[in-house]
């Protein structure tokens, strides 16, 4: 495996581990500075606006990736993820929190960039494996690192945080010295149209019957953002879980998720095919939710995280059943419009798993999960609607 390769791995590995790292004790975190029993709004609107900032400067940076070069933009994205950290660990005031995210938001270009140079130094027939290997990488991360901020969290509240920066720091210094630049940059003017981040939603209405495909898409991703923003809440709330154990409940279910995603969704589809594997990985979701609602000893969510991971099958078979909505020339516009639908997801969703958790959160927690069984049921008649859709129309 070439060096550039390798470096790029391991960058995608560093920066899940910092991600992680911080999950299982920001709720402390924003409990301290605030002085407030009730930071699950704080929790919101930090995610939200750290997505916001995502959505409005990810088109810039993805076109100043194609002028300038793959390198220099992902130094700086490393550059503002250490800068977040560092940030985050001595903040005395909310304000300080904000700022820090909305500078890892500004420059979250790593993945996205990461992706683009594997693209560029890989023929078409090496790309499938290795973006597989850079998922596992990823996912190797995010198993670790909560289990790791956890257990720092426990000797020092800002010590994860830390840990974060310098993993990060890292990251920045190993592709500094390492890492060639994959292209020749284009270095022309950039059409300031294509920096709009609204642009791609114009093409939803313009392919016919994508507008259901595009609203699952964006339930998916919605569902999502609820276990980032209330998971260590209720984790707490429920069971009086410390930082450890929400870190151990984190990479328990990275690693089954990772293994769902290994092993699976290449059978699953084949048995079943997409569409029935998307409505079973949904049902999957759905009864581990319900299981979660009522739980009331810790140990059993280590028990239903197996049927929670199941989900992965549906997501995987979705993205497949997507690409076949339209056809090979449209498949840019497509991940354009899907991408977009994923920043939007982000914005909204953990401002309304926050409110929805404050207003549940002192005689219920656990109501908030079947908050998230209603979401995934809207999914149902739209997954079948918009398959139906697309094949009357061809």
């Amino acid at each position: 495996m070439n060096r550039p390769l390798v470096v790029i791995f391991a960058a995608l590995c560093l920066d899940a581990a910092g991600i992680g790292l911080v999950f299982p004790i920001l709720p402390r975190l924003l409990a301290e500075v605030t002085q407030s029993q009730n930071i699950a709004p704080y929790i919101g609107v930090m995610t939200a606006l750290y997505a916001v900032m995502q959505f409005i400067f990810a088109p810039v940076l993805g076109a100043l990736s194609d002028n300038l070069g793959r390198r220099p933009v992902l130094l700086i994205s490393l550059a503002g993820a250490a800068i977040n950290y560092v940030v985050l660990a001595f903040a005395p005031q909310l304000w300080m929190l904000l700022l820090g995210r909305a500078i890892a938001g500004l420059t979250s270009a790593n993945v996205s960039v990461a992706m683009a140079y594997i693209t560029d130094i890989s023929s078409e027939d090496q790309r499938a494996r290795r973006f597989g290997l850079s998922n596992a990488m990823f996912g190797i991360g995010f198993i670790v690192g909560p289990v790791l901020g956890g257990l720092l969290g426990d000797t020092w509240l800002r010590l994860p945080f830390i840990a974060a920066a310098v993993l990060n720091a890292g990251n920045l210094l190993l592709a500094l010295l390492v890492l060639p630049e994959s292209r020749t940059p284009a270095r022309q003017s950039i059409d300031p149209a294509a920096l709009n981040p609204l642009r791609p939603l114009r093409w939803v209405f313009s392919m016919k019957g994508l507008l259901p495909i595009v609203a699952v898409y964006f339930i998916l991703s919605a569902t999502g953002e609820a276990y980032g923003t209330c998971w260590a809440l209720w984790g707490f709330d429920t069971f009086q879980w410390n930082g450890m154990w929400i870190g151990l409940s984190l990479g328990t279910f990275g690693l089954c998720q990772t293994l769902v995603q290994a092993f699976l969704p290449g059978p699953a589809t084949r048995l079943l095919g997409e569409r029935s594997a998307v409505i079973v990985g949904i049902g999957c979701a759905c009864v581990a939710l319900v299981a979660l609602a009522f739980a009331n000893q810790g140990w059993m969510v280590f028990v239903i995280m197996p049927v929670f991971a199941l989900a992965g099958i549906g997501t995987a078979a979705f993205q497949a059943l997507a690409t076949r909505q339209v056809d090979a020339d449209r498949q840019g516009q497509l991940q354009g419009v899907l991408a977009s639908a994923v920043s939007l997801a982000s914005i909204v969703a953990p401002l309304a798993f926050s409110t929805f958790y404050f207003a549940v959160q002192s005689d219920w927690p656990g109501a908030i999960w079947l908050s998230v069984v209603v979401i995934y049921a809207i999914a149902v008649p739209l997954v079948l609607l918009g398959t139906h859709t697309a094949r009357a129309a061809t």
